[in-house]
Formats: C-alpha cells, sequence, structure tokens
C-alpha cells in the first residue's frame, strides 16, 4: 500500500527504512523523499515508526538536551505549517 503517493513510497519501503536505523519522519524523508512534497502521509509515516526502540534514541535524547530543551520535551520534525516536512529546521 502506498505511503507517499507524491513519491511512489510503500509501507514496505517505509518499514525497510525503519529497520535501516530511521527513526523519525526527517529520517525517513531524507532516505526516500516521503513527506518533503504535499506533508499528507506525514502522519502515516509517524504511525507506521510508532513508538519502539530505536537504535539513534540515545543521540536524539542527547542533542535535544544540548539544545536546551527540557528533558522530555516533544521533539519537533520542522513540519511547514502545511504540514511538509521542511529542510530548515
Amino acid at each position: 500500500m502506498y505511503v507517499c503517493s507524491c513519491f511512489g513510497i510503500t509501507e514496505d519501503q517505509v518499514k525497510q527504512h525503519a529497520d535501516g536505523g530511521a527513526c523519525t519522519p526527517r529520517q525517513i524523508a531524507s532516505a526516500c523523499k516521503a513527506g518533503t512534497d504535499c506533508g499528507g502521509c506525514v502522519r502515516r509515516i509517524q504511525a507506521l515508526l510508532g513508538r519502539g526502540d530505536c537504535p539513534r534514541r540515545e543521540l536524539l535524547e542527547g542533542r535535544t538536551a544540548s539544545t536546551g530543551a527540557p528533558a522530555g520535551a516533544p521533539v519537533t520534525f520542522g513540519a511547514a505549517p502545511d504540514g511538509r516536512l521542511s529542510d530548515a529546521a
């Protein structure tokens, strides 16, 4: 089943990238562009990623701490106001 119709990305492809270490919608976007055009698939990508174990979670949490964000603060993924993932964040 397609997750991102803009770039023809399937659920299986998102899962393969997640198995390869992509833990966030931004990392999925870097791997295959899903979520970078209309943004309609970002929530579905988030759902596919879930809240399971992430091999890089420690690095993400360390980066959040180094930016001054309080521990446990929600991590944003650079979503533009229209829902697309932006490169600016």
